[in-house]
């Protein structure tokens, strides 16, 4: 098959050109740093692939600061040692074992597209998603059981879709406790599981209380 790229976008170019003269020429000794002595961040963010959602700027992180994983949902898997693809479990792995991250974060939001297909598929409204061959469908599955335990047939849509939306950053947490080494290294004290949702038009956040598992707003 021939190959399909073209010619890099042009106005991509024209962006890294731009972040290098006002970014990296000014820090030229710290990405020396960071190739020589390797990445040692402290947390690893899970958040959605949403184009609207950048946690790197919302936190304020600068390169060697944050491992983030970002995927349709911001969700984890179970612990499936099947030989099968599987990149989020593969990124916890190396950010538990190899870096040694002291933080793991869901990070949720409003207003996301792949709560919204779980929400449609489980509710039968997108039957398209149920096919075998639709990859969305299929990853969404992971939320298939958090859809039943807060499906509520008098919830309004947008309200159930903020239900479903915190539900997927606590299956998420329930699916990372899943994995024998998070197990370990949260049991030893070296590594802790946090839980957010945040409300993009209103640039608020929410914090999930590990022991009720309910959201505020911090």
């Amino acid at each position: 098959m021939a190959m399909l790229a073209q010619p890099f976008p042009n106005y991509l170019h024209d962006r890294f050109r731009a972040w290098k003269l006002a970014k990296y020429d000014d820090s030229r000794a710290w990405y020396a740093r960071l190739m020589s002595e390797g990445q040692h961040p402290r947390a690893m963010l899970i958040s959605c692939c949403d184009s609207r959602l950048d946690t790197v700027s919302i936190f304020g992180a600068e390169p060697g600061d944050l491992f983030v994983v970002r995927n349709i949902a911001n969700l984890v898997p179970p612990h499936a040692p099947d030989q099968n693809h599987h990149g989020t479990s593969a990124a916890v792995e190396y950010a538990v074992n190899v870096l040694k991250v002291a933080h793991i974060v869901i990070v949720g939001h409003s207003n996301c597209g792949g709560v919204e297909a779980c929400h449609d598929m489980c509710s039968g409204a997108a039957p398209e998603l149920e096919k075998s061959t639709s990859f969305i469908g299929r990853w969404m599955d992971i939320l298939r059981p958090g859809y039943d335990r807060v499906h509520d047939e008098k919830e309004e849509r947008e309200v159930a879709l903020v239900s479903l939306g915190h539900e997927a950053v606590r299956t998420s947490l329930r699916n990372l406790a899943t994995f024998p080494f998070v197990e370990e290294s949260v049991k030893a004290g070296m590594l802790t599981l946090h839980g957010a949702w945040i409300d993009i038009a209103n640039a608020d956040m929410y914090g999930m209380d590990p022991a009720t598992e309910q959201f505020s707003r911090l």
